[in-house]
């Protein structure tokens, strides 16, 4: 048979261990006289690996597509002021560092600080591509005509698919 893990027979408290390429929190189950009977092994995504980056991928496609046929989205982002455009961008990023601090980081920061920016940012970054890519496509960013819109609709359509992208990216 094949070794999966290390060895957890010295494991006393929760610990995470990486099982078949996946970290898992190990906590140990004790009976009433505090022997260790058994383990609870539960998966823990702390590290944004290419099947999360496939994941926000799609997730971020989901909104991205509809709401980037929206000439609403076209019209708010020419008349919104940059200053508003550069908050919706700050809030998108706080908003996606809240739900996956809360979602994957609350118990286990420490260790994997960068593994949480790595997530934030990634998210961040590839739902504005999959939105840059959708607008560009459908000829609604101006590239080389007016760049500045064409960054500020890819703002103002990346604000929700990015928490599509982020909700997405739950999934185990």
């Amino acid at each position: 048979m094949k070794k999966t893990t290390e060895n957890i027979t010295d494991v006393t408290s929760n610990t995470i261990r990486r099982i078949n390429g996946y970290l898992h929190r190990i906590v140990p189950i004790a009976d009433a006289s505090g022997k260790i009977i058994n383990y609870a092994i539960k998966p823990i995504m702390l590290e944004f690996n290419i099947r999360d980056i496939l994941q926000v991928s799609v997730g971020a496609a989901l909104l991205a597509i509809p709401i980037s046929m929206s000439e609403e989205a076209w019209n708010l982002a020419a008349t919104l002021p940059h200053l508003n455009i550069a908050l919706i961008a700050i809030l998108s990023i706080f908003l996606i560092s809240i739900f996956v601090y809360f979602h994957f980081y609350k118990v286990t920061l420490k260790g994997y600080v960068f593994d949480f920016i790595k997530r934030v940012i990634g998210t961040y970054f590839i739902s504005m591509l999959i939105v840059a890519i959708i607008l560009t496509l459908i000829q609604k960013c101006p590239w080389g005509v007016d760049n500045v819109l064409a960054i500020k609709r890819i703002i103002i359509v990346t604000f929700p698919a990015a928490m599509s992208g982020t909700l997405s990216d739950t999934i185990k």
